[in-house]
């Protein structure tokens, strides 16, 4: 087996191989582009969003700059997602975005690992993990999300956790590590901050 190939089994590679980088390069220079456009040039990035990455739904918005190993060619999103500025997405392998899902600023998600052996990383061995996320989440600003990582649906993560285990769908989170807080409940529907009430009349 290849080295391109091995980098979506989960087996230790060599990510400076030549077919690799040669590919790498190519994907960042797209990205490159994207992250220099100017802010009026909305269909020029939807539609160099729509070459970079693996699957891109409609109305998705990314807020440059945006940052991504392979410019977003093993990134998979849904449609309706928004990421706000310093989006990293190390898309070693593939990332799983659900539909209305939403970015806070500078939202680390990471596929690739290194081996703790010290020989191996001397050699530049390297692993890569999938990400999955569900469905309308929202993960705060500077959260960070480890490879292997599976989110499920309506999940909230606080600004700054750390998510290095599965979290099940319909909870907030927080934390470094990040863990369960408590499940979405009847008072999220009364409630949208604090003691402030969501007025149905004006929505």
């Amino acid at each position: 087996m290849c080295m391109k190939d091995k980098m979506h089994t989960g087996a230790l590679y060599l990510p400076d191989d030549e077919d690799i980088m040669r590919d790498q390069m190519e994907r960042l220079d797209r990205l490159y582009e994207f992250n220099m456009t100017r802010p009026t040039e909305m269909d020029k990035r939807k539609n160099l969003l729509k070459e970079m990455f693996a699957e891109i739904g409609e109305g998705c918005y990314i807020e440059p700059p945006f940052h991504s190993n392979f410019g977003g060619g093993h990134v998979h999103f849904g449609k309706n997602i928004y990421a706000n500025f310093g989006l990293t997405m190390v898309d070693d392998t593939h990332i799983y975005v659900g539909d209305y899902t939403m970015f806070g600023p500078n939202v680390i998600i990471a596929t690739a690992g290194h081996p703790i052996l010290p020989e191996l990383r001397e050699k530049n061995y390297q692993y890569n993990m999938p990400v999955r996320i569900g469905k309308n989440c929202w993960l705060g600003a500077g959260v960070i999300i480890v490879p292997g990582i599976t989110i499920g649906d309506n999940v909230v993560i606080g600004a700054g956790s750390v998510v290095t285990k599965d979290l099940p769908s319909n909870v907030v989170a927080v934390g470094n590590p990040c863990k369960v807080l408590r499940e979405v409940n009847e008072r999220d529907k009364e409630y949208y901050f604090k003691d402030r009430k969501i007025d149905y009349s004006n929505l």
